[in-house]
């Protein structure tokens, strides 16, 4: 660091230093409890996958079924009348200082549970529409954990950059710093120290 090797600037980088190393703890500590948090997110958004794509291919598989027992006008008519009416609304909760979007899901639901008589469909298309009002909560959360656990990951990554840049720059530079201008401190009173010897030594030369 290019800085003028006085006691002044000695102290204001002993103060730096404390500020940085302080900093890097915090730093570290918030980027391990990140790391705790992220593992978590990591192994409950693979468990809810898993369960919500078995539960998609249940629903895809009992409407195939209901198509092969029905014409298309029929499948047409039957789902054509949706009985609710859904809207999504979207805030934010705060994770480790991250802003992490949360998804609010508002259902109206009609008198009629489903939208076609019971005589013109089969069992497996009421399964299906029964599973699939289920599944779409299912869906809405395991988007936010998708979404959280990648803004976390990007947010670690960050992290992880401002410790290093700490750890490995800034506080090597500083303490490399103070050592230099302790070194050239000491070095200045060495020399001052010397001439006054000398001075005092010719004065004693002349009394005699």
């Amino acid at each position: 660091m290019n800085v003028n090797p006085t006691r002044m600037e000695l102290k204001k980088l002993k103060g730096r230093l404390k500020t940085a190393q302080r900093g890097h703890k915090l730093l570290k500590d918030k980027t391990d409890e990140m790391i705790r948090r992220f593992s978590v997110l990591v192994r409950e958004t693979a468990r809810l996958r898993a369960e919500v794509e078995s539960e998609v291919a249940d629903v895809l598989r009992m409407f195939s079924l209901a198509r092969g027992t029905m014409s298309d006008k029929e499948i047409e008519l039957a789902f054509s009348m949706p009985v609710a009416a859904l809207s999504l609304e979207c805030v934010t909760v705060n994770l480790l200082n991250l802003e992490i979007p949360k998804l609010h899901l508002q259902r109206s639901q009609s008198e009629e549970s489903y939208p076609y008589s019971f005589a013109e469909v089969t069992s497996e298309a009421d399964h299906a529409v029964a599973s699939a009002g289920r599944l779409v909560e299912r869906l809405l959360r395991l988007a936010e954990l998708e979404k959280a656990t990648t803004m976390l990951s990007d947010e670690i990554e960050r992290s992880k950059r401002r410790v290093n840049a700490l750890e490995y720059v800034m506080i090597p530079d500083i303490e490399e710093t103070i050592r230099y201008i302790s070194q050239k401190l000491e070095e200045n009173e060495r020399g001052s120290l010397t001439r006054l010897m000398k001075v005092k030594s010719m004065l004693e030369e002349r009394e005699v």
